[in-house]
């Protein structure tokens, strides 16, 4: 008489397999081989890095829908350059650089700009905080009594916020002040390379006369040289044309 073999040794579970599988075949069955257990996260659950990065992409829209007046909340950039810029921030935002819409009343450029930032968000960015505001808005609040906070902490917030939207740029009363508050916000931003999104009805410089003074409207005499040369720099010049959209869309 064979010794028993203790339960849980190689000889003993041989045995179990030997019994199993003569226990299936009177039934005409055949023992299933065991294969590899995937027990791996999948897209749905915690721990996929799908599952993340839709938690990002909700964070970031949460975040983009707070930052956006009602009129822009279906924003949808559609110009191929500002998609290009969109996609640049979202791979590399500290090399993306910034974004000039440039273009008449009514062309869409606002719409484009928050429809831009909406892309950001939908990438699914690890930070996404966004500010937008006016040119003339800001100066307001940079004024004294504009703001709770002081006029140097809310410069420090427009100038470190990760994407900033400035919208009308070039639109209010030029003065050495106004200039003088653009150049700090846009040179900040610049040294810090972060992504920025004007827009201006103004072009970047208009035709000269004989004289060298431009024959309509810029942002260089609406702001001076020493910050569209700046902007020149750091940003993509998106000229948008057309008709004035509000009248069309009233007519």
């Amino acid at each position: 008489m064979t010794d028993p073999q203790p339960i849980g040794s190689a000889s003993a579970l041989d045995h179990l397999n030997e019994r199993l599988a003569a226990h299936l075949a009177a039934r005409g069955l055949s023992p299933v081989e065991p294969g590899p257990i995937d027990d791996g996260p999948v897209p749905g659950m915690p721990g996929h890095p799908e599952f993340h990065r839709q938690n990002r992409i909700d964070f970031a829209l949460a975040r983009w829908r707070t930052a956006t007046p009602p009129r822009y909340q279906h924003s949808d950039a559609s110009h191929p350059d500002v998609k290009a810029w969109a996609a640049a921030v979202a791979a590399e935002p500290d090399a993306a650089g910034s974004l000039l819409i440039t273009g008449t009343t009514g062309t869409g450029k606002t719409h484009q700009a928050y429809g831009a930032l909406r892309l950001v968000a939908e990438s699914g960015p690890r930070d996404f905080r966004m500010l937008a505001t006016t040119a003339a808005d800001m100066y307001g609040r940079l004024r004294p009594g504009g703001s709770e906070r002081t006029a140097e902490d809310e410069l420090k917030r427009l100038c470190d916020i990760p994407l900033l939207l400035l919208d009308d740029l070039g639109s209010a009363k030029a003065s050495e002040w106004t200039e003088e508050i653009t150049y700090r916000l846009i040179n900040g931003r610049y040294n810090q390379c972060l992504p920025t999104v004007f827009t201006s009805n103004l072009p970047t410089r208009a035709p000269r006369d004989e004289n060298g003074r431009p024959i309509a409207p810029d942002l260089a005499a609406a702001l001076g040289e020493r910050i569209v040369s700046r902007l020149a720099e750091m940003t993509t010049v998106v000229p948008m044309t057309g008709d004035d959209l509000r009248r069309r869309g009233a007519a």
